[in-house]
């Protein structure tokens, strides 16, 4: 197993879970490999994996960077400097197999008739277009400096790529360079005149727009024989240091740290291969990069993540869109709709309007008093957070937990807390030494003399974008007790020396973990006495030591234990002795998985839980988190037969085993081909009739 099992708290075997994060991308790059999905996607699934992959480093050898270079004594610097080394390998691993999935994916863009072109391949027409772009639109842009040994490199941006250019001089002498490229200006990918069919369609990248007129950035400035171009890129820690600034409020604090991270040290350097080894180690020594830094070799062609947004030429090369499922009659009034019953979501599958609307007509509407909001990843022209502002208009007292510490939101979010404390908002920065992540709306109405609860529990952010492609859950609510209690929270917010009592909803860091333990333990002593026992977790990451201890003495106590993880999984899986009665299986598709259920059997009597939080400590600990139950019996089990159909998938669905392979699925008494996110649509669609 490549070495990768890690002993952690109490001897607990685990599966290093940076390593596993690893297996997770893995994934992500076999959805480029995989013909059958449609070309366009299996260019954007190489962005996903590129961006991915910088953000990996970013956040997570970043950390195990720190824990190396500050480890007391010598097995624990040894252990983490072996981690970074096993990190590495994988790393490389991956990296050839996508420069083969990457060459792969023009040809069979080409075979398409949408063609990349490098600078190389231009015809006389094409090369005259692009010189005359290149000087109309890039040259400007352009700002180079020259690398020597005299002068201190300039602060590079690690969002940019670079060009680090090998100059030849008339004179016989060397001169080396740098460019940033000018992607956040201009498009990625240029479209120029076709060659021979007039159907086809052709891109140059802009790096070889320069590569192509590569000299005149220099003209007039040095007699150059020879030029060469050969990118580059870093990556920097990420972690916020906020300090304790007693007198600075939090705003200023993370304003403050987030440019201190503009300038935080490199912690990997990606390369061209091919670059001239005087000039790359002239970078190196720029950069001032140490021995627990990383430098990944790759191809000519870096930032792939901006291969998200390659333009689809036609609808026949992605995937095809789903009419989201209406929610809301057109003519109803939701607080009448969710009096009826309460009402259960699942994104994209449902349309994610009904929560705009649900607070757009609560900022109209003259019974309601107030509204409640978390926020912590919103779209760019948020529909929400205009509701938000035209609820103060409407003389509403509206409250708005704004976390600033959403990991590269931050900037977008103090934006979002600036206009709607201006509107009149008020605006809460969350909990001092804990991140706010629960998703919850409280509104008040008043009605027939009392104040009645609509509420909002949910998995997702409240963000329209997202919403049309991450997998999230969505409960509203009429309520009393799940009113009352997600009202509580955000008592409990504004007054942390608070901690209300509850009716039904468990809350990190006070009741989340030690119901979730309590959950498994009870299905633990109904396996010990015979009966019946099964545990169903679908969560994004699981890594948490305590939580995975549980499982495996229930899978030792023949708890049947089933879990769908998309990311991080630290329990070490088909092991003897150590995770009988598990399966664990991962999906990876066209919609990103984010939901997170846990169910127990409970003797019979279903239990069905969902939550904001994942199973790691920073959630259960470290976080404001909300799990909650499914009251009525009809959610639950539109939940369970989503996961079964889960589980049935034999078309995305990975198994885990020890090494976290990431083989298919082979199921021989699965005599129909199941994927999924395509029967979930058709099982609501046949619900909603």
């Amino acid at each position: 197993m490549e070495n990768a099992v890690e002993s952690m708290a109490k001897d607990i075997p685990l599966y290093p879970k940076e390593l596993s994060w690893l297996s997770f991308n893995a994934r992500v790059l076999q959805e480029v490999e995989d013909e059958s999905v449609p070309i366009i996607e299996r260019v954007r699934f190489l962005g996903i994996f590129s961006n991915n992959l910088d953000e990996f480093y970013r956040v997570r050898v970043a950390d195990v960077r720190r824990l190396a270079t500050f480890a007391k004594g010598s097995k624990k610097k040894e252990h983490f400097s072996d981690l970074l080394g096993h990190i590495n390998e994988k790393v490389l691993r991956l990296q050839a197999r996508f420069g083969h999935a990457y060459t792969k994916v023009l040809k069979d863009l080409g075979q398409n008739n949408i063609h990349v072109i490098n600078e190389r391949q231009l015809t006389e027409n094409q090369r005259a277009y692009v010189e005359e772009y290149f000087h109309s639109e890039v040259l400007p842009e352009l700002e180079p400096f020259f690398i020597d040994d005299r002068d201190t490199m300039p602060l590079l941006n690690e969002a940019s790529i670079y060009f680090g250019i090998y100059l030849e001089l008339e004179d016989g002498g060397l001169r080396f360079a740098g460019l940033e490229l000018p992607t956040d200006i201009l498009p990625r990918f240029v479209a120029i005149p076709h060659r021979d069919k007039c159907h086809e369609k052709v891109y140059i990248v802009l790096d070889n727009v320069i590569r192509a007129c590569l000299v005149d950035v220099f003209r007039n400035v040095l007699p150059i024989e020879n030029a060469a171009a050969y990118t580059f890129k870093i990556s920097r820690d990420a972690e916020l240091e906020l300090g304790e600034h007693v007198t600075q409020n939090i705003v200023d604090r993370v304003a403050k740290s987030l440019k201190k991270r503009k300038q935080a040290e490199p912690v990997r350097l990606v390369y061209d291969s091919t670059m001239p080894e005087a000039l790359l180690q002239l970078i190196k020594k720029k950069l001032k990069m140490g021995r627990y830094d990383s430098y990944t070799p790759g191809g000519r062609y870096h930032n792939s993540k901006d291969f998200m947004s390659f333009p689809a030429d036609s609808k026949r090369h992605t995937y095809r869109k789903i009419n989201p499922l209406p929610t809301l009659p057109d003519s109803a009034n939701i607080f009448d709709w969710l009096r009826e019953a309460d009402r259960l979501c699942y994104y994209p599958y449902h349309d994610f309007r009904v929560i705009t609307k649900l607070l757009a007509s609560a900022a109209i509407d003259p019974k309601v008093r107030e509204i409640r909001i978390n926020l912590y990843r919103v779209a760019q022209n948020s529909r929400v957070v205009a509701a938000l502002i035209n609820a103060v208009r409407n003389q509403k007292q509206v409250t708005a937990v704004v976390e600033l510490q959403a990991r590269f939101d931050e900037q977008a979010n103090i934006h979002w807390s600036n206009e709607l404390s201006d509107a009149g908002v008020n605006v809460i920065y969350g909990v001092p030494g804990l991140k706010v992540h629960c998703k919850l709306i409280s509104i008040v109405r008043e009605e027939n003399g009392r104040d009645r609860y609509y509420s909002h529990l949910g998995t997702g952010n409240f963000n329209e974008s997202t919403a049309r492609f991450y997998c999230d859950f969505s409960l509203l609510s009429s309520d009393a007790k799940l009113g009352e209690d997600a009202y509580r929270v955000f008592d409990f917010i504004q007054q942390p020396h608070l901690q209300p009592e509850y009716h039904h909803i468990w809350m990190s860091p006070y009741t989340n973990r030690p119901n979730l333990l309590g959950c498994i333990d009870r299905e633990i002593v109904a396996a010990t006495a015979g009966k019946p026992a099964e545990i169903f977790i679908k969560c994004n990451n699981l890594v948490d030591s305590e939580i995975i201890q549980h499982l495996y003495r229930a899978g030792a106590a023949g708890v049947q234990v089933r879990i769908i993880v998309r990311s991080m999984c630290a329990l070490l899986c088909q092991t003897r002795g150590l995770s009988d009665n598990f399966k664990v299986i991962s999906l990876v598709d066209k919609y990103l998985e984010h939901a997170r259920v846990y169910a127990f059997h409970n003797g019979g009597e279903e239990q069905v839980y969902l939550s904001s939080a994942d199973l790691m400590t920073r959630n259960l600990d470290h976080r404001v988190e909300v799990t909650f139950p499914l009251l009525r019996a009809e959610h639950r089990e539109t939940v369970m037969d989503i996961l079964e159909l889960q589980w049935q998938d034999n078309q995305k669905a990975r198994v885990l085993d020890a090494d976290q392979s990431n083989g298919r699925i082979a199921n021989r008494k699965i005599r129909r081909d199941v994927r999924s996110q395509d029967a979930i649509y058709r099982y609501l669609k046949k619900r909603e009739l």
